[in-house]
């Protein structure tokens, strides 16, 4: 029967979540909010309009969301010939495709974002298929993405694990019935991703190929 591995991409296998951080606070800042930088690296890991919401409230100017969007889409776009992947995240994949894991992406980004970090990453020939934000209708932390994966995958949750940097990604997991695995590479503390549904934290890529043999992923 099939085993899927889920990976998240944004902090969890490329290190852009501090770019998102500063390009979402300059798209605000431009706007006319003051948005604390420490309040939008919390946030990161939502979808736009869903990260838009949590720092602005519902009682934000709703048609001013897609201008923030867009801007940050434009200035987040600047890095995209440069996004850096994190050590061994190619080679981590490639690994657990050796092993016998259907390695399959799930990830808010899409289009060209998207397109940008799979270059990044340079592990297209492991990775079976992508669940990404133009295939769901929720963003995590609904378990839509992941559970989305796992139709790719043809696995069933059980049998699956997904490897995440945010608690938006193990609440999703979680809800979507899987085994969760947490990177510290995307900036959140280890206590919170353990809080929100980890069963096991790494600090990375490199640390979690180094020690696959021991994880969840073994």
């Amino acid at each position: 029967m099939t085993r899927a591995a889920v990976f998240d991409i944004d902090g969890t296998l490329v290190d852009t979540n501090h770019l998102h951080v500063t390009t979402w606070w300059e798209a605000f800042r431009q706007a006319g909010h003051r948005v604390p930088m420490h309040a939008v690296h919390r946030a990161v890991g939502l979808g736009s309009d869903d990260l838009i919401a949590h720092l602005l409230g519902d009682d934000r100017d709703k048609d001013e969301d897609a201008e923030l969007s867009a801007a940050h889409k434009a200035l987040y776009g600047q890095y995209f010939d440069r996004l850096p992947p994190l050590r061994d995240a190619g080679p981590l994949l490639r690994r657990l495709r050796d092993d016998g894991w259907t390695v399959v992406l799930a990830t808010s980004a899409s289009g060209g974002e998207l397109s940008a970090l799979r270059r990044a990453i340079d592990a297209d020939d492991a990775i079976a298929a992508t669940a990404s934000a133009d295939d769901v209708a929720q963003g995590k932390p609904s378990p839509e993405p992941v559970q989305h994966a796992l139709e790719l995958a043809g696995a069933p949750a059980e049998r699956a694990v997904f490897v995440g940097d945010t608690v938006w990604d193990m609440r999703a997991g979680r809800r979507a019935g899987v085994r969760c695995v947490g990177v510290l590479s995307g900036g959140t503390p280890r206590a919170d991703l353990l809080n929100a549904g980890a069963e096991a934290v790494y600090d990375g890529p490199a640390d979690l190929l180094a020690s696959l043999t021991a994880s969840p992923l073994a």
